[in-house]
């Protein structure tokens, strides 16, 4: 079968001919991939800015497929091994594309519960945008965030998948949404999908200017760390809960003790999700129908190509590699 290798850090994807991935039925079964679905992480993995590398490898997590041994369309949950404690995942916690070759390939092998139904709502290449960015933006805003209808939320940093899955989540929840870019493009893109509201966070004195008009927020989403995220205590409305689930920009600098407790404010760490997380998030997208935004398709033999596209970071909502 054709796999999008990655042989060593700071390399291009190769396509190369490799042996079909093992299989034990019932427990480990194969999925004859249609199309998968980039990440960060896999960019972050190619740079080799991510922890405890292997290569040679296979890269992607995301994908949707056929199941080899029924036919049945699916999509893959690219987390193992959570483990019992709903709060935090185990250490034996592991993301299907390293160590574990993933999705960029004609063919995987996964165990047979991390499959679920494909939304019959989505196309394949739909269906391979949602596992990791969903899931990811679904602890995020409902889990740890514990957003509620009603609830005024604040994304920053629109234009990803994970943001715009938070956004369109929160959205379908029945809360009030705002969301920031430096991109006038991405935000324009936002307001026609339904935020409430959409700030450039380049413009000098925004989250301020916000809070001056009372404009309070009581979830927000961020991305980014760095020192900008002192910013969004301002926003925050008392008793706010401020999660992260990335580190663009680096170590959080500045930031005010004296405002998170005096408005209780919660700052919130979340990463991935837990079975449980990812059933409740394909249950909430197959209730709303909501369909992932793509930015753009691209073969599998332009794997590295799409990874460029990725990094490059223009792209507003999720890059996919078509594989079928």
């Amino acid at each position: 079968m054709k796999a999008a290798r990655l042989n060593a850090i700071h390399s291009p994807l190769q396509l190369e001919d490799v042996p079909l991935p093992p299989m034990d039925p019932p427990h480990r079964v194969r999925v004859k991939l249609q199309a998968a679905a980039l990440n960060h992480r896999d960019v972050w993995i190619q740079k080799g800015q991510y922890a405890a590398i292997v290569t040679p490898v296979t890269l992607g997590s995301d994908g949707c497929g056929v199941r080899e041994d029924n036919g049945e369309p699916v999509i893959i949950n690219p987390g193992s091994h959570w483990g019992p404690d709903e709060r935090v995942q185990s250490l034996a916690y592991t993301i299907l594309g390293m160590p574990d070759d993933g999705t960029l390939a004609e063919c995987v092998s996964v165990p047979a519960d991390r499959l679920h139904p494909k939304p019959p709502h989505l196309s394949a290449e739909e269906a391979a945008a949602l596992p990791l960015a969903g899931l990811t933006a679904w602890r995020a805003l409902c889990v740890r965030g514990a957003a509620r209808p009603g609830d005024r939320v604040f994304v920053n940093g629109i234009g990803g998948g994970v943001a715009w899955f938070c956004m369109q989540f929160a959205l379908a929840l029945g809360c009030q949404v705002y969301v920031s870019s430096s991109s006038e493009e991405k935000l324009a893109e936002a307001r026609a999908a339904g935020a409430h509201g959409a700030v450039n966070y380049r413009q000098p004195g925004i989250f301020k200017e916000l809070a001056a008009h009372n404009e309070l927020f009581d979830v927000i989403v961020d991305s980014a760390g760095g020192e900008p995220f002192a910013q969004l205590l301002f926003i925050a409305a008392p008793g706010a809960r401020i999660v992260t689930y990335g580190g663009t920009l680096g170590k959080i600098t500045q930031l005010s003790p004296q405002i998170i407790f005096w408005k209780q404010l919660s700052i919130l760490g979340s990463t991935m999700g837990s079975d449980a997380d990812f059933a409740a998030m394909l249950d909430f997208v197959n209730r709303h129908q909501i369909r992932p935004r793509i930015a753009r398709i691209f073969p599998l033999e332009e794997a590295q190509a799409a990874m460029d596209f990725l990094a490059y970071g223009a792209q507003i909502g999720k890059v996919v590699v078509r594989i079928a």
